[in-house]
């Protein structure tokens, strides 16, 4: 038995070393054409290369914008896919922030070009009036920190902290001294 077991893990080592360079030589698998969803504030946009022919009554298929509470391919918000025979696309306006699903569907054969899900977030151009005021407010970031990032607690309150890491330096230096000699209690 104690034999076997290193005798099996150098045969397992041997075939991992021999089947490297087939793996290494192989070509990428080749992955289907599928969709591609972007998104731009409150505009959803699909691009495909999947649908390359149309169908004998013309077009190239039509995509589906579906919400998290829609099951299936008709209850969403369809348009139709427009292009060329190398990329073809389509895109929905005014899309409320969530979660969506988009299906694109080919005309010619009937088949799904892909599936894929998306959030959108909302308008990432803000709208200005006439009434609004010339320059923009900052935006106040990312709030991390320790719980006081981003307050200024003033000179006071820094020396009061210093001097307390101060003391508290002080007073382990001397307990370490005093631990040091173990005939001084």
């Amino acid at each position: 038995m104690r034999t076997i077991q290193p005798l099996l893990r150098s045969g397992l080592t041997v075939a991992a070393v021999a089947a490297l360079p087939l793996a290494l030589t192989a070509g990428p698998a080749a992955a289907g054409p599928g969709i591609s969803v972007s998104t731009s504030g409150s505009t959803v946009s699909v691009t495909t290369t999947a649908c390359s022919r149309t169908a004998p009554t013309g077009g190239w298929g039509t995509a589906s914008l579906l919400t998290s509470s829609q099951a299936n391919f008709s209850q969403g918000r369809q348009v139709a896919l427009s292009g060329t025979t190398s990329l073809q696309s389509a895109a929905w306006s005014n899309v409320s922030p969530g979660t969506y699903t988009v299906i694109v569907m080919c005309a010619y054969n009937n088949s799904t070009a892909g599936t894929q899900s998306i959030i959108v977030s909302g308008s990432a151009t803000p709208t200005t009036s006439s009434t609004a005021s010339a320059s923009a407010s900052p935006s106040r970031g990312v709030l991390g920190g320790l719980g006081g990032a981003t307050k200024d607690y003033g000179t006071l309150t820094l020396a009061v902290g210093g001097g307390l890491v101060a003391v508290g330096a002080a007073a382990t230096a001397w307990f370490l001294r005093r631990r040091s000699r173990p005939y001084r209690l």
